[in-house]
């Protein structure tokens, strides 16, 4: 079984990320690795800890000249800020004097929910372990997942549909997505110039003002075969584990499945996607069964299993809590009225947040996968794959 965790805090000395149940033989291309952490960290709106940090994952374990080896796979990225907060946040007693507080909680953020939960007298531990800093140990998780599914033809990718009140105004292909993880001036990671335009023009607003502000991303599965996930029990379906795999991102407050929400309010007739056969297929038809669908608006899944067209999973994504302008809070200590604490933090981190739920879904896809098709090696991966593809094709 493929499992991930993550430890480490926001301003600690590293964040450490471990996987295991990778079969052996899978090429790992550190250049990927990094790449993928380098898009986590760019898009307009980003603040200043970002100029401070230059992520790169250091392999411990589990790659062995250049391929995985079976074993599991450790890592460790190191934060660069930790020369700033040795005496604050010391593994050690250290000086009291020079802890610093969170001393009053950000609404919006887990600092009061987590204080009241460990008896912590302020939110200063709580702020670290729940910083979406966390995410960074996911993105290197989820990039050695995409190098796994990429040896099967299969590929994730993200973008960004709207920020604030403006939104992209056409339909995406595929390549057009994929091609933004090669762009150097990320922005907000949006396929149309124009629509982008209208984005940045939102987090400028915002940046003037001191707010921050939110927006919706949409990861893509390209080159997923019909099976994977099932229907039979609740919590096997491909549909479940995946919404629970964004929502588990910070500060995602809704995931859509599809046209998950318009359809809620349409007629059957204009919602399911119809099916058709053919049985000489066109070459440009799908790569898996004579089968197909004349749109994809259950976003590649019907009952729980994906039916070969693309994954569309899209992750709404709440405002960033801590504002250079604070809302209304209350003293930790007094139990007074005051403002929320400030910390350094970000305007707009849509884009960031689509590379962190590529991660997760790459390692949702990638656990199912490999439940599906098993396999000690790579070679004995492709064979049982190879064979399944064979089957459904022939149907």
């Amino acid at each position: 079984m493929l499992r991930f965790s993550t430890a480490g805090e926001s301003h600690g000395e590293s964040l450490v990320a471990l996987l295991s149940g990778l079969p052996a033989g899978v090429p790992v291309d550190q250049a990927f690795l990094d790449r993928e952490l380098w898009r986590r960290q760019q898009g307009f709106g980003r603040g200043g800890r970002m100029r401070i940090e230059r992520d790169t994952a250091h392999i411990l374990s589990g790659v062995r000249h250049g391929k995985t080896i079976g074993s599991p796979i450790a890592m460790t990225l190191a934060n660069r800020d930790w020369k700033n907060w040795e005496e604050i946040l010391p593994v050690e007693t250290g000086d009291p004097e020079k802890h610093k507080a969170v001393a009053s909680p950000r609404p919006g953020h887990a600092d009061l929910a987590g204080a009241l939960k460990y008896d912590f007298p302020d939110a200063r531990y709580v702020l670290e372990r729940a910083s979406a800093r966390e995410s960074a140990a996911r993105v290197a998780c989820g990039a050695v997942a995409k190098m796994l599914l990429k040896s099967l033809g299969i590929e994730v990718a993200s973008h960004v549909i709207r920020v604030g009140g403006a939104e992209l105004s056409r339909e995406a292909t595929f390549a057009e997505v994929a091609a933004i993880a090669d762009r150097e001036d990320v922005l907000l990671a949006c396929v149309d110039p124009e629509s982008e335009a209208r984005m940045k023009a939102e987090v400028d607003i915002a940046l003037r003002t001191g707010d921050t502000i939110g927006g919706v991303f949409e990861v893509l599965v390209h080159g997923l075969p019909p099976g994977v996930g099932t229907h039979v029990n609740w919590d096997e379906r491909l549909d479940g584990l995946l919404a629970q795999a964004v929502m588990s991102l910070q500060a995602v407050k809704a995931v859509e499945l599809g046209r998950g929400v318009t359809a809620a309010q349409s007629l059957g007739s204009t919602v399911h996607d119809a099916i058709a056969y053919e049985a000489e297929p066109a070459q440009d038809g799908s790569p898996f069964t004579k089968f197909s669908r004349d749109h994809n608006n259950a976003g590649g899944i019907e009952g729980g299993i994906s039916n070969g067209e693309d994954l569309v999973i899209r992750g709404y994504l709440k405002p960033i809590s801590t504002l250079r302008r604070p809302l209304a809070s209350v003293s930790f200590a007094t139990r007074e009225v005051t403002k929320a604490s400030y910390e350094r933090s970000d305007v707009c981190v849509v884009p960031a947040a689509g590379v962190a739920a590529e991660a997760m879904v790459a390692l949702c896809v990638a656990k199912l996968v490999l439940e599906k098709f098993g396999g000690d090696s790579l070679g004995e991966l492709q064979r049982n794959y190879n064979g399944y593809c064979q089957q459904i094709r022939a149907f």
